[in-house]
């Protein structure tokens, strides 16, 4: 649990940096109390120490190593003198804003291999509680010592497994992006399976003292629900999915939260949830009160492409048509930015439906049209042409050319099919990721990095063999869409499971598929037998014995998964010989856009590949994941870039580049930055672990001028 580091007096020295308000309270003293900077999920700072003219005299402040392995993609919470942040095990933790030294840690007895961005944060006169998460479980701790606040569900925490209409053994249901507080209401969404089974995606209120749940938004509508014509209708008693993993956006003075949502299960196949499927892929404005609907708008109609929303939206205020207008921005996967009235759901600028192609799989019913909207420009590429193919020799290339003319590239919404390979443009990663937005609130700019690669994959045919031992017909349903059939994966975002057993032990296998790892989903409703069932198979053979001490027992029950009739050949990247894209650069950008006319301002290559750039090709842009914050300095902060470990800051205004540091390991996550006793920091949180080839561990890591340049106090 909770664990002070300095006993009595560290504990009235964490109170002490927990006085003043909600920002910051002391002078000299502006924090960073809600995820994204503030309820509207901006990503913005007024602060103006750190700016154009002496952004390049940057220095690391302190670092603080958070794991010697593990993902880590957390924006840090800042309140008072406080930052708060995770670890690579998800295990909580407080630090002295100023240097980095802990004050306490939290263990809640487990530990998480889920991706967690980021705490919510929740004070009342003289009350406080920080919600953190681990596995399946919302955890209230006090902020000064890091206990679990016991008044809060059971002994300090609710299981997020509970109420969804569905047995809760069989639920997998993950707390990664925070939840949005609302008075006295903690609203949240949940990542769980990409496969069936899955609950349901509800959006959930709970109070934020007891933990009592106050209500629910049903994303797959019940009988007599508006949307429920479009599903089958019995769906709602075995679909699942369509829901918030990505995080929400709050209009407090309104009382309007709003909610992306994503694909449905089975993400690439859907013939038994005919119809468009709301609330899936959707964005839904909801009273943050009662949970009512107030508008909604689906981005993808009966998705086939696993086209998630994936990152929370983003509130502001734009000029149109002559008139200020409260908006919210919400980008995708398909590098499309739409912009609506945050209050009517009107859109800003047009969106047509276009008819796309249709399905030739059996019992699959494409939707006839998708929605495209007019302006802004997509800020990633549409379709892949044979023009755009590179290699690294004209023999590489003349490959991959024949190989692409045995692939379907028909843009965004060519359905997939068991004959041929179909390329997805952008890929899986999007375009937008989970890291999102930032906007300056004052000109109506929004601030947003890109992935620019192709993807390929096509559908499989599940084993249906007599002989296929349970094992491998589970890990065909679960597990062979990202590590393939073979278990060869798809490096480094999905690894091999080839000779996995020599690497881990049997437990370690089995803990990760039950609670998960990184982008990899926990599979609890599995139940202990399909879990052991699928180890063996990994393991090349029968269910090993699992060796006692060591490692925690997995404790998930529950009847094993119903797989669908197919799965995907993998979350294929489509690369030259040498690994890198097999498209023309850029691969990564970074991107302004005017909210007022939908112009772009500048769009820029995000990142490069250090042995690229070694030969001269520097400038390529990278695969990028974690967001930008813009500051009233007019800077852009972004780390990000998966290859080259950097933290950048641009100019806000020409997207000139003014300062770069290397990271110790890639800044997969969005920063924050806060005002202390007069000094501005800028801190970032680093993993490698989506880049295996790098060097491996994490650390956050924080950036101030040097004493003296930012009028704290001279210099020695």
């Amino acid at each position: 649990m909770g664990r002070p580091l300095s006993g009595a007096a560290g504990i009235a020295f964490a109170a002490l940096m927990l006085a003043g308000c909600a920002h910051g309270g002391l002078p000299g003293n502006a924090d960073w109390p809600v995820y994204g900077g503030n309820a509207m999920g901006q990503r913005h700072s007024p602060q103006v120490q750190i700016n154009r003219s002496n952004v390049d005299r940057l220095v690391q402040a302190w670092r603080f190593d958070a794991g010697a392995s593990g993902g880590l993609q957390a924006s840090p919470l800042i309140v008072g003198r406080t930052l708060f942040g995770y670890d690579t095990r998800q295990h909580a933790f407080a630090l002295d804003a100023a240097t980095g030294a802990l004050l306490w840690r939290f263990d809640p007895g487990q530990t998480s291999g889920q991706p967690a961005r980021g705490m919510s944060y929740w004070r009342e006169g003289g009350e406080a509680r920080l919600f953190v998460s681990s596995v399946t479980r919302l955890f209230a701790l006090d902020p000064v010592t890091g206990q679990p606040i016991a008044g809060f569900g059971t002994g300090g925490s609710i299981d997020l497994r509970q109420n969804l209409g569905r047995n809760p053994d069989q639920n997998a249901a993950f707390l990664t992006s925070p939840g949005v507080v609302f008075g006295d209401l903690i609203i949240v969404g949940f990542r769980t399976s990409e496969n069936p089974p899955a609950p349901p995606g509800d959006i959930r209120a709970y109070d934020v003292r007891s933990g009592e749940l106050r209500w629910s938004f049903r994303t797959i509508p019940q009988p007599g629900e508006a949307g429920h014509e479009t599903w089958p209708a019995d769906a709602w008693q075995s679909a699942g999915g369509a829901n918030n993993w990505a995080g929400m956006a709050l209009d407090e003075a309104r009382g309007i939260v709003y909610v992306p949502t994503g694909s449905p299960v089975f993400d690439f196949y859907g013939a038994d949830r005919a119809g468009d499927n709301l609330y899936a892929n959707s964005l839904i404005a909801l009273d943050a009160r009662t949970g009512e609907r107030l508008w909604h708008f689906q981005a993808v109609h009966h998705d086939l492409w696993d086209r998630d929303f994936p990152s929370p939206p983003t509130l502001l205020t734009v000029r149109h048509n002559g008139r200020m207008v409260d908006a919210v921005a919400q980008p995708s996967k398909q590098g499309y930015l739409f912009l609506f009235d945050r209050v009517t759901g009107e859109p800003l600028f047009p969106i047509e439906e276009r008819p796309v192609p249709q399905s030739e799989m059996p019992g699959e019913r494409t939707a006839a049209t998708q929605p495209v909207p007019l302006a802004p420009a997509p800020f990633a590429r549409q379709r892949l042409t044979e023009a755009m193919i590179t290699g690294q020799s004209p023999e590489d290339r003349a490959a991959l050319v024949a190989r692409f003319r045995a692939m379907r590239s028909d843009g965004q919404f060519a359905p997939l099919s068991t004959d041929y390979d179909t390329i997805v443009f952008p890929g899986f990663d999007g375009g937008a990721e989970w890291g999102g937005a930032a906007v300056d609130p004052a000109r109506g700019v929004i601030y947003l990095n890109a992935n620019d690669v192709p993807w390929y994959t096509r559908l499989v045919p599940r084993t249906a063999a007599a002989n296929a031992s349970e094992g491998q017909q589970l890990y065909e349903a679960n597990c062979a869409a990202c590590h393939g059939a073979d278990r060869s994966g798809s490096p480094p975002a999905m690894p091999s499971l080839v000779g996995v057993g020599s690497r881990m032990f049997p437990n370690e296998i089995a803990e990760v598929i039950a609670s998960g790892r990184g982008r990899m989903p926990g599979f609890p409703q599995l139940g202990a037998a399909g879990i052991r069932a699928v180890l063996g198979h990994v393991m090349g053979g029968g269910a090993p014995p699992v060796a006692a001490g060591g490692q925690r027992e997995v404790v998930a029950t529950g009847a094993a998964a119903q797989p669908m009739p197919y799965y995907i050949s993998g979350y294929n990247r489509w690369q030259d010989a040498a690994g890198y894209p097999a498209v023309t650069p850029p691969w990564g950008t970074l991107n302004a856009i005017d909210l007022n006319s939908g112009e772009y301002l500048w769009q820029i290559p995000l990142g490069e590949y250090p042995a690229l750039a070694a030969r001269g090709m520097g400038n390529t842009g990278s695969e990028n994941y974690g967001g930008p914050i813009v500051t009233d300095g007019g800077l852009v902060f972004i780390g990000a870039t998966l290859f080259d470990r950097r933290f950048r800051a641009f100019d806000s205004r020409s997207g000139a580049l003014l300062w770069q540091a290397q990271l110790p390991f890639a800044g997969v996550a969005t920063p924050a930055t806060y005002l202390l006793d007069g000094r501005q920091y800028v801190v970032i949180a680093t993993s490698g672990s989506r880049d295996p080839g790098g060097p491996q561990g994490a650390a956050y890591v924080a950036f101030a001028l040097p004493p003296g340049l930012d009028g704290t106090h001279s210099p020695n």
